[in-house]
């Protein structure tokens, strides 16, 4: 008897801890992104749905009530969104998805949420009574989501930069304009005021956020070496992908601005149009791409670039984000290209190309082949930093571990860009 007792309180306070986990957690999981305000801060229009508790027939669910509730859910739905729901969510890996999910009960408390809402909004964009019971409104927050970060880092469901700084280094990002025909990036830097301010923004934004920035400002130089040592390897000119690839970048941003204006009334309103892209450097595969806008009004170009640049670089950050979290995983990634002398005959290149491939398979995580011509060999590797750290390193292993025709020879080691050639030695 006593023991079914017990039993039977243990079932009560389980099934009670149940029903009021679930009513922590969001009725709606709606919400939208209005604008990224700063690189610290979104608005957010958020659905909250409120539910009032069934009375008796002569005490209703009061409106104030039912206000209260919704506000409440719609609070929540902001920050779920942030977290889950969004293009870009905070939890983007099915191991963060899961550890929040051993918190998600406490982490949507009222007291809790409340503390990365720094803004709402006085009024209801849209209130609608469902049920006697039921009501749904629509409403305005601004919310701190470098501080929502921050607080899931200090649960442990995300890993702190830091941490991931001391192993692998976060993500250099070179960013440029998009290429126009033949002119080069750093010549529409120089003559163009709007991409001027357009490159300052996106580094102002990655900086605030800890990330290595690149301009290729004042590269003429090295873009001229880099264009003969890829001339050497037969590689197509492309001034964008050159230009990242030889400083080392892990990942570089393109983008394209147009301001366009009209005329209302006889005031003259303008609107920004930022196109925002990012690739992979080894690459040059795309990882994302995004369009801001900024509102229509009169205002200076430099603002209205300003207000849209925000919006796509913020979502491509978002992108460059996952596919950084999901890469490091392997290790980190190097480009390998190698010009075999013709002096040797295409079976004798074959072996060549096979005893480097023997050392690649050695040192790498993972590898794979992207050229195997009859004189040149082009790879990727995922090489482990805690084996090798450097460009430099990974050079030194393969010279001394060659045994194949010729020697090796290095070409240019910059970055994670690694050019060699196989030479006769007589």
């Amino acid at each position: 008897m006593k023991k079914n007792l017990i039993k039977q309180i243990i079932f009560f306070l389980l099934l009670s801890t149940l029903v009021l986990g679930k009513d922590a957690l969001p009725n709606s999981r709606q919400a939208t992104l209005l604008e990224n305000t700063s690189p610290s801060e979104v608005m957010v229009r958020a659905t909250g749905i409120g539910i009032g508790k069934k009375k008796g027939i002569f005490d209703k669910v009061t409106a104030q009530e039912l206000n209260k509730k919704a506000e409440i859910d719609a609070e929540k739905a902001a920050i779920w969104f942030l977290l889950m729901g969004s293009n870009e969510p905070l939890l983007q890996t099915d191991q963060e998805k899961g550890k929040f999910t051993e918190i998600q009960q406490d982490f949507f408390k009222k007291d809790n949420i409340e503390k990365f809402i720094v803004w709402e909004a006085q009024y209801f964009e849209n209130r609608i009574k469902l049920e006697e019971h039921k009501l749904k409104i629509v409403k305005d927050y601004k919310i701190n989501s470098s501080l929502l970060r921050e607080a899931l880092v200090n649960r442990n469901i995300l890993q702190e930069r830091s941490r991931i700084q001391a192993k692998v280094g976060l993500p250099s990002i070179m960013v440029f304009p998009a290429q126009k025909g033949d002119t080069p990036p750093f010549e529409l830097l120089q003559n163009n005021s709007d991409y001027k301010i357009g490159a300052q923004v996106i580094q102002s934004y990655l900086t605030a956020r800890q990330y290595e920035v690149i301009l290729p400002e004042q590269q003429q130089q090295m873009q001229e070496q880099v264009a003969a040592q890829f001339a050497l390897s037969g590689t197509a000119e492309d001034y964008s992908y050159l230009l990242a690839l030889s400083i080392g970048s892990d990942v570089y941003i393109t983008y394209n601005i147009s301001i366009s204006s009209r005329k209302v009334g006889s005031t003259t309103v303008k609107k920004a149009t930022v196109g925002c892209q990012a690739y992979e450097t080894t690459t040059s595969r795309l990882l994302g791409t995004e369009t801001g806008y900024s509102e229509e009004r009169r205002a200076p170009d430099k603002v209205l670039i300003e207000e849209a640049m925000h919006g796509a670089v913020n979502s491509v950050l978002g992108k460059i984000n996952a596919y950084w979290k999901n890469d490091i995983q392997q290790g980190l990634q190097y480009k390998i290209k190698v010009k075999v002398n013709q002096v040797y005959s295409t079976d004798e290149s074959e072996e060549i190309m096979f005893a480097l491939a023997d050392i690649y398979e050695n040192i790498s995580e993972n590898m794979k082949e992207e050229g195997f011509g009859d004189y040149t060999y082009d790879v990727r590797l995922w090489i482990d930093p805690d084996k090798f750290d450097s460009a430099t390193g990974i050079y030194r292993e393969i010279k001394t571990n060659y045994k194949g025709p010729g020697d090796v020879e290095r070409v240019t080691l910059t970055g994670k860009l690694i050019l060699l050639k196989i030479e006769p030695n007589y």
